[in-house]
């Protein structure tokens, strides 16, 4: 490499060309590592632990609890929807990502440990939405500056390998998190430090590990990743520059059709995916009656299967690019989901269950990697706030009409189905996506 080849990074400086930086091996390994971090959030805090702990003890009773929590995620949605495309415009003319990802984690690692303060009690309902709300807010707004440092790490041809060898490892962190709570904290008939039991303290300090989880393992991103370097625009600037760039994009989303075909197509099959993720627990449970234990298993055993293909995946995106690894993905997301809702047996649901692991890390990763190579690079920020938003803009739709068909037809295999049509309309869609040559 050349220029600042002994600090690891080689920079264009050139006026009015994007930053890109060539980094070493740590800093590489650092950027990968703040996966491992913030993944024990979504695991521990929003589908695991908390969630269940909020649902089952703080509300006053299960019924009400999941409802408020759903509503909680449906306005947290919405908000990240609308902020997240702006906020990354203005930090587009601000040049830097560090300091918009630093702030926006500490607000995620504040809020997770002020979980701490919620007891299994109703009156602590406001405060635990509120509190959660904020923390999964600050979470989501810190994937988009998170993302958007990718591109500038590597060369294109390298994109699909650190994409996907990222998201294995927050596949592995998130699930390493979830396996230190439970057996250091909520399992032990003892538990450590003298918790109250009684008090919810052995649960309620899940929190804490994962707010010193989240601290601890992305510190090495702040430390050893490269920034763009800041530039001369004061932060007034940047907000209005960021803000009418924004709007002028908008106008101009014509000129950038390939993106917003890319966008459209990743808006609906990643409903369909949130959807499953959602979902799939209650149908284990529900169809194949599993108890929490083996659901526990289930989630683990996902888990492990998803970050393996993930990371064995980052290659073939590499090979044969992002956009086919992604129409792989969905190709075996429809045929082994259809397979999934015709088995009766445990046996069965296992094995295509985890065969459907195999494909989901792919389809998330492979999809970073591409919206990656279709950004504009003076825009990176901006169009990762975009595919932030392409992740929100509908999450309310595929639970809506898989509950609607569960309904309609007293059947949760009736409903399970309707996840199949987001992947089969959004395969269409992407189908007339260019993605760039390596």
């Amino acid at each position: 490499m050349r220029g600042q080849e002994a600090a690891g990074v080689a920079i264009d400086r050139r006026p009015g060309t994007a930053v890109e930086a060539q980094a070493g091996t740590a800093a590489l390994a650092a950027w990968c590592l703040y996966d491992w971090a913030n993944s024990a959030f979504p695991t521990v805090i929003t589908t695991f632990v908390f969630s269940a702990y909020f649902t089952g003890y703080v509300a006053s009773d299960t019924v009400t609890g999941t409802a408020l929590w759903g509503q909680m995620l449906s306005i947290l949605g919405i908000s990240v929807a609308l902020a997240s495309p702006p906020l990354g415009a203005i930090a587009d003319q601000g040049g830097r990502r560090k300091p918009w990802l630093a702030a926006f984690s500490a607000l995620c690692v504040l809020g997770t440990a002020a979980l701490w303060f919620v007891r299994p009690d109703p009156a602590d309902v406001v405060f635990a939405l509120v509190v959660a709300g904020l923390a999964s807010f600050a979470f989501e707004l810190a994937s988009v500056f998170y993302n958007a440092m990718l591109p500038d790490l590597v060369p294109n041809d390298r994109l699909g390998r650190l994409s996907g060898w990222g998201w294995g490892l927050g596949y592995a962190g998130g699930l390493a998190c979830l396996m230190a709570s439970l057996l250091l904290l909520v399992q032990p008939e003892q538990p450590p430090f003298g918790l109250d039991k009684e008090a919810a303290e052995h649960v309620r300090a899940v929190s804490l590990l994962v707010a010193l989880w989240f601290t601890v393992f992305a510190l090495p991103l702040f430390l050893l990743t490269p920034d763009r370097p800041r530039s001369a625009v004061p932060l007034r600037a940047a907000v209005r520059g960021g803000l009418a760039v924004f709007a002028r994009t908008l106008r101009q989303i014509p000129r950038y059709r390939n993106v917003a075909t890319f966008l459209l197509a990743k808006m609906i099959y990643i409903d369909g995916l949130n959807t499953l993720f959602a979902f799939g627990g209650i149908y284990a449970v529900g169809t194949f009656g599993m108890t929490f234990e083996e659901v526990l298993i289930f989630g683990i055993l996902l888990n492990v299967t998803a970050g393996l293909g993930a990371a064995g995946f980052a290659w073939v995106d590499d090979w044969i690019g992002a956009k086919p690894t992604v129409v792989i993905s969905l190709v075996a997301l429809t045929v082994l989901g259809g397979a999934v809702l015709f088995v009766e047996g445990k046996p069965a649901f296992y094995a295509l269950a985890l065969g459907i692991g195999v494909f989901l890390g792919p389809t998330q990763a492979a999809s970073r990697s591409l919206m990656a190579r279709l950004a504009p690079p003076d825009l990176r920020t901006e169009f990762f706030g975009l595919y932030a938003f392409a992740g929100r803009a509908t999450s309310f739709l595929g639970p809506a009409v898989l509950g609607w068909a569960t309904y309609a037809f007293a059947s949760q295999r009736a409903g399970m189905a309707t996840i199949l049509p987001f992947f089969m309309i959004g395969l269409l869609v992407l189908l007339f996506v260019k993605e760039p040559r390596h």
